[in-house]
């Protein structure tokens, strides 16, 4: 079994998604601190003009040490029509506009205050969509004694062993946190990830790199996601 972790990002960039197609197996890690800031409630997408824009979901109030599975969506506010509202800018240059639009409007729809598991129910949709098999389960309700974790890698690696898993895959940012020997003297492959995230037609005269996946179904076909999708290198 290929073990992928990673925290419940909303609506990620497409190198998320290569890493759920490359793994059987996916634990939504959500019981670390919330950090403000991040890609747990926002996202990018194309302004209408130049550059780009943030997506977000509100939250509620919260403490500045809250986990991740303790966060709730706030509803005081139309954030759903609001992004809807960005999105459509798009209609003048997008060719996949009215397709991402109908499905926008089904996925951000999604009865569910948890943003854990908003995020992991969207992501769920996509992967559908995609057709990528996507079985993954949330960290904080598989009750796994792990022991004492003195250092970041021990997540994974304790995660790993638990679940007998015989590889276990990251994204390239983590390299220099992990050690090859130590996942191999547990009998675990350690293997990382990078999406080569080639361009494609955003109708600008320059590509803005790495933006929410939202942004690639806009601008190509469901074949074209997937073969950008498994255009990725191992190292």
């Amino acid at each position: 079994m290929i073990l992928g972790i990673m925290q419940p990002y909303f609506l990620p960039y497409i190198g998320y998604f290569s890493l759920i197609r490359y793994s059987d197996q996916w634990i939504v890690f959500d019981t670390v601190q919330y950090i403000r800031h991040g890609w747990i409630n926002r996202n990018r997408i194309l302004k209408p003009e130049d550059g780009w824009q943030y997506i977000v979901v509100p939250l509620k109030n919260h403490s500045n040490r809250a986990q991740i599975k303790d966060l709730e969506i706030s509803s005081t506010q139309d954030w759903k029509g609001k992004i809807l509202r960005q999105v459509e800018h798009y209609k003048k240059t997008a060719p996949f506009y009215e397709e991402a639009d109908r499905l926008l409007q089904e996925w951000l729809y999604i009865e569910e205050e948890s943003i854990s598991r908003y995020n992991a129910l969207l992501m769920k949709k996509i992967c559908d969509y995609l057709d990528i098999p996507f079985r993954f389960a949330f960290f904080s309700e598989m009750k796994l004694d792990l022991g004492t974790i003195r250092e970041p890698q021990e997540w994974a690696l304790r995660i790993s062993e638990k679940l007998s898993a015989e590889e276990y895959v990251n994204p390239p940012g983590g390299m220099e946190f992990f050690d090859r020997e130590r996942f191999k003297n547990t009998g675990i492959k350690l293997t990382f990830l990078r999406n080569r995230l080639k361009p494609y037609n955003q109708k600008r005269k320059s590509f803005e790199p790495g933006l929410s996946i939202l942004d690639v179904l806009l601008f190509n076909a469901k074949e074209q996601i997937r073969e950008m999708i498994d255009d990725y290198e191992l190292l």
